[in-house]
């Protein structure tokens, strides 16, 4: 049994905290206990914060095994004992969120990356439930890379570094090499055979006492019965070779010699291991998952091809690397086998091959991560896979190649992390893959302008819509004249551009431009194909966007039944949240709550809780819960959505200003009237900044900001905003659209508070004429402005018009929400209702 399998015993000796991940230890671990002591001496010091502490020198010293050392060693003075990996920044918070369970808080798939990693660092700083606690975060480069992520609190931070930098910024330890004692006591216990103390310390001398070196060089011993003696002999002539070949001064020599012997002998003795270890040098330093290492159809050189063909021979060639201490085996139960190569290693490995023979081996790597990569990259269940390679696309250089499949994989990368939410690590190797492709194919070429298509839908998630639209088109024309209208990139990327029209205010033009995708998309792909499906979703948006939402439920439902369970699932989740939308905006709030209830259940099972699809659909949960009227629950979803837009997009993006207005909604009907007065004008501000002076949506926004003035007390102000937002609309999309109408019927409200009822009752006839025509007798806001047209009718002196229509709409709301809804309450109570606006997903 290893030490990472036995029981947890708390308080008893020897026994592991309450939380606990740290690799196996080094059983062959030597000395260093002076610098244990004054490292465990530093990090015991009183003081009134957290204090990191770094070990710091350069590669090979074994600045990770002292780290994990420690951890064991002094595992009994901690509650909690956590290994973060830090040679990826980006994959750091991924790891501390992993913490989260472990204290009680949420899984990260329940609450996301970013909140799951706040909730830790806002937990280890309060101490509860445990105030003792050790992170490590090993092999960290910069020290802004974690900064922000060091927590507070009574606990104790450990980082393993090669950078200097960290000695200017906290207590430091230098570890260098072994003193020699305990490079002489290091292969005594290293070496399975007897070594006399005489031998010990001429190698230890030899090698400088590099605890890397001395590693191989006891490694190779051991497994070929090697003597001291034939080792120094050897040592000495590959030290002189090596000398002879001017080796970079970045590279110990000992370490360089010490490694060139098993390098020998591997080619002597299992040539095939040798070439695989080359292979391994040129993915990345970080995990290398062991099942890429299998029969693809890209190029790879015979040897390779043949081990990979005969998984005995191929697990003997891994086990040597093993044993010869040249790779790093990893393989616990719960979590895939993976090889690591050590970095000096690795630069070692490729230094020695011949520049034709690097681009043979690279070009090799490359065909092993296509081979490795799963077909359907927008596919969630499939995002893990495409996790452990990314770490090994800039190492392997993957940019540089010219093949077609290698480059349809970096495009696949840039598909998942599109999909993913991953818009940071999208917009760094979409960058990357275009400068290389246009300096090497020119920007007319197809790969191009599929990489430039993603660059538009990239622009317009984060809401450059004026550029995105501007590419778009460009890269349209170009692929259309590439390879003809019906092609399947020319039909991608006609369905983005429909966004783009939406996003400009152009609802109508966007209709007819969707109408014709999803034609031809019906045309090429036939009806259930997920692209003609997510046309259809896209023309669902538009038929919603002209105030169609019969015609929008129609298509949704229809495309839910057609694709079934089939479909990708991500398409499969903006189907049923549309659907959940359209309902409600059909005025059906219950059944929009239900199926808006399971739509976030599917999506919090399937993504993280941060992506931007789980956020639209808690966005439009929320806001049917407001409109069904359960409105602390509504304010609840509000407020946590807008947080995390926040968070992860800032104050300007799209998302955060939709959930921003929903949130201002959900506090009004929660009687927090500042609080939504003050984000409802701060939110009007930024939308001009967004879209547009003359963005139907400004005008919808600041129809809000009335209708606070008027709940405020100030009619004129209200009046004011209101005129102006009407004849905005009115411009944009005619007075028969839900949101120019909307806004009559609250600037009606706003006339009657002023004791103009005259004007209210013109223009409240004129709203509820046209909204009856435009959504029916019975949907809620035609019934908001009966109700609101019978208070200013007996205001008026018209009692018996007023009666007469106040009974029929009560029997409609006794029909429809029922009579003990708010919206039923209010007008039975001879208020006037408010209709507030939520801007729908571009």
């Amino acid at each position: 049994m290893t030490d990472s399998e036995r029981p947890i015993m708390r308080g008893a000796t020897g026994g592991f905290p309450e939380v606990w991940k740290v690799p196996p230890r080094n059983t062959n671990f030597t000395g260093r206990d002076e610098l244990m002591g004054s490292l465990r001496s530093s990090i015991t010091k009183k003081t009134t914060a957290v204090v990191p502490h770094a070990l710091q020198g350069f590669g090979g010293v074994g600045k990770t095994q002292i780290a994990i050392e420690y951890a064991y060693r002094f595992r009994g003075e901690y509650d909690v004992v956590w290994w973060i990996p830090s040679d990826q920044p980006g994959l750091v918070r991924s790891t501390l969120a992993q913490l989260a369970p472990k204290l009680g808080l949420p899984d990260p798939t329940t609450t996301g990356i970013e909140e799951a990693a706040n909730s830790v660092l806002d937990t280890l700083r309060s101490g509860k439930p445990y105030d003792r606690w050790l992170l490590i975060f090993d092999n960290a480069d910069e020290p802004e890379d974690i900064n922000d992520i060091l927590p507070q609190g009574a606990g104790n931070v450990l980082i393993t570094s090669r950078n200097h930098r960290w000695a200017s910024l906290y207590e430091t330890v230098a570890v260098d090499v072994f003193p020699r004692p305990e490079s002489v006591e290091f292969f005594i216990k290293r070496m399975r055979r007897s070594i006399t103390e005489k031998d010990a310390d001429r190698l230890a001398g030899a090698l400088g006492d590099l605890p890397l070196a001395l590693e191989q060089a006891a490694a190779l011993q051991t497994e070929t019965g090697m003597s001291a003696d034939d080792y120094l002999r050897m040592l000495t002539e590959r030290t002189a070779i090596l000398l002879g070949e001017g080796k970079p001064s970045e590279y110990p020599l000992p370490m360089t010699a010490a490694w060139s012997l098993s390098v020998n002998e591997l080619k002597d003795n299992l040539p095939e291991a040798m070439e695989l270890l080359r292979c391994c040098a040129f993915f990345g330093p970080e995990p290398i998952p062991r099942s890429i290492f299998a029969s693809v159809d890209g190029p790879v050189r015979p040897v390779i091809a043949d081990l990979l063909a005969d998984p005995i021979r191929l697990g003997t060639a891994i086990r040597r690397l093993g044993k010869y201490a040249l790779v790093r085996i990893e393989s616990e139960p719960s979590r895939p086998t993976t090889l690591q190569v050590h970095r000096l290693i690795q630069a070692l490995l490729r230094e020695e091959l011949e520049a034709g023979t690097q681009e043979e081996i690279r070009s090799e790597v490359h065909s092993l991560l296509v081979g490795a990569a799963p077909e359907s990259p927008d596919n969630p269940t499939d995002w893990a896979t495409y996790d452990a390679l990314l770490a090994h696309l800039e190492p392997a250089r993957l940019a540089d190649s010219i093949r077609d499949d290698v480059r349809g994989f970096a495009l696949n990368v840039l598909t998942y992390l599109n999909a993913s939410g991953n818009h940071q690590g999208l917009r760094d190797h979409l960058d990357t893959f275009l400068q290389k492709w246009t300096d090497e194919f020119g920007p007319d070429d197809l790969h191009v302008l599929r990489a430039r298509r993603v660059q538009g839908d990239l622009l317009r998630s984060m809401g450059q819509y004026t550029e995105g639209h501007r590419l778009n088109t460009a890269t349209l024309a170009k692929i259309q004249a590439n390879v003809g209208v019906e092609h399947p990139d020319s039909l991608v990327l006609l369905n983005g551009i429909g966004a783009d029209l939406r996003a400009q205010g152009l609802f109508v033009e966007a209709r007819d431009h969707d109408t014709e995708s999803v034609r031809l998309h019906r045309k090429v792909f036939g009806a259930d194909h997920v692209s003609t499906l997510r046309a259809v979703n896209n023309l669902a948006l538009d038929y919603g966007l002209t105030s169609d939402y019969l015609g929008s439920r129609t298509l949704l439902e229809e495309a839910l039944r057609s694709g079934g369970n089939a479909v990708n699932r991500i398409t499969q989740l903006n189907l049923w949240a549309g659907l959940g939308r359209s309902v409600r905006l059909c005025g059906f709030y219950s059944e929009a709550c239900d199926l808006g209830e399971d739509a976030l259940a599917f999506g919090r099972e399937l993504l993280d809780a941060d992506h931007p699809r789980v956020l639209l659909t808690q966005k439009d949960l929320s806001i049917a819960l407001h409109r069904y009227g359960e409105h602390e629950r509504a304010l609840d979803l509000a407020q946590d959505v807008h947080a995390r837009y926040v968070r992860l997009y800032g104050l300007d993006h799209p998302g955060t200003l939709a959930a921003a207005t929903c949130l201002s909604n959900a506090l009004r009907v929660n009687s927090l009237i500042q609080e939504s007065f003050d984000l409802a004008n701060d939110t009007m501000q930024r939308y001009p900044k967004l879209y547009g002076p003359e963005h139907p949506y400004n005008y919808g926004c600041a129809s809000n900001v009335a209708l606070m003035y008027r709940v405020r007390g100030e009619p004129l102000e209200a009046r004011r905003l209101n005129e102006r937002a009407m004849e905005g609309l009115d411009q944009r999309v005619g007075r028969d659209h839900h949101f120019t109408l909307t806004v009559a019927v609250n600037l009606a409200s706003d006339l009657a508070m002023l004791g103009e009822l005259k004007e209210a009752c013109k223009l409240g006839t004129d709203a509820l004429e046209r909204l009856r025509r435009l959504l029916g007798e019975d949907h809620p806001t035609t019934l908001a402005a009966s109700a609101n047209l019978v208070v200013d009718l007996a205001q008026s002196g018209q009692t018996e018009k007023a009666e007469i229509l106040s009974a029929d709409t009560m029997d409609r709301y006794r029909d429809t929400l029922g009579l003990d809804h708010r919206d039923a309450l209010v007008a039975m109570e001879g208020r006037h209702l408010d209709c507030d606006f939520d801007p729908p997903p571009i």
